[in-house]
């Protein structure tokens, strides 16, 4: 056997084997024939044409993006930096290899202009109670925008919201500010009960002078124990003719 006809050979099976490609379960061919969209082969062995077909292969598991720190000016204007993760994946191989050049560059320039524009549009309050109603808000509009890539956002999740030092004394002075008049609030609420309450026992005492007699003993009786010092406690007038009747 000549040399020509032992590198004709060695092409040949190098062809042969160039032709079989073996797909993952989680991973489709987007075959393109002569540089048009042809189908969407897999997972298993496949048969790919050397010089007429090529393929694009394709992960249809969830990625798992982290979307960098962005500088967001909240609608009461306080300055924080927030970060979060993007959970998406392919569902149309064919759209995400035909309508965009990089769904994956697509979808993380995406997300962070998204993140800055919805939690631009509220107050830091918001952003620190109200995470779960941000991260839906957040993945709807994602999800509805990449649908024309071919691409499924299943979940949002804003990781962390960072306030500068000044913000956090801010944040703390106002916290301990609202504790003290919510302390005030119901000290004053508890005066009232207890003004509420002795006026109705000075108009049950004030129908009964028997009654009115016994509570100014039980206070003597009270100021009586204490041997600490001399008290010299006024009779009231009103309350010797009790004393006086026969």
């Amino acid at each position: 056997m000549d040399f020509f006809t032992l590198t004709l050979a060695l092409m040949i099976v190098v062809l042969l084997i160039s032709i079989f490609r073996v797909l993952r379960e989680y991973e489709r061919g987007v075959i393109f024939l002569l540089g048009r969209f042809y189908k969407v082969k897999g997972p298993g062995l496949i048969i790919v044409i050397p010089l007429l077909q090529q393929m694009v292969r394709v992960d249809l598991r969830t990625v798992v993006m982290d979307v960098p720190t962005q500088d967001v000016i909240s609608r009461d204007n306080v300055s924080v930096k927030v970060n979060a993760v993007i959970y998406f994946r392919v569902v149309d191989p064919e759209k995400s290899i035909i309508q965009v050049e990089n769904f994956f560059e697509a979808t993380s320039q995406l997300s962070q202009t998204t993140l800055r524009s919805v939690l631009g549009q509220h107050e830091l309050d918001d952003m620190l109670a109200e995470r779960e109603t941000l991260n839906t808000d957040i993945q709807m509009i994602l999800d509805k925008q990449t649908d024309a890539w071919g691409i499924k956002v299943a979940n949002v999740e804003i990781k962390h919201v960072d306030l500068d030092e000044s913000m956090i004394r801010a944040i703390a002075k106002q916290a301990e500010a609202e504790r003290e008049r919510r302390a005030k609030v119901i000290h004053a609420l508890g005066e009232y009960e207890a003004s509420e309450k002795l006026l109705d026992a000075a108009k049950v005492l004030a129908k009964q002078d028997q009654a009115l007699q016994l509570r100014y003993l039980q206070t003597l009786v009270e100021l009586a124990g204490d041997k600490s010092s001399t008290i010299v406690f006024p009779m009231p007038i009103n309350l010797m003719k009790h004393f006086n009747q026969p």
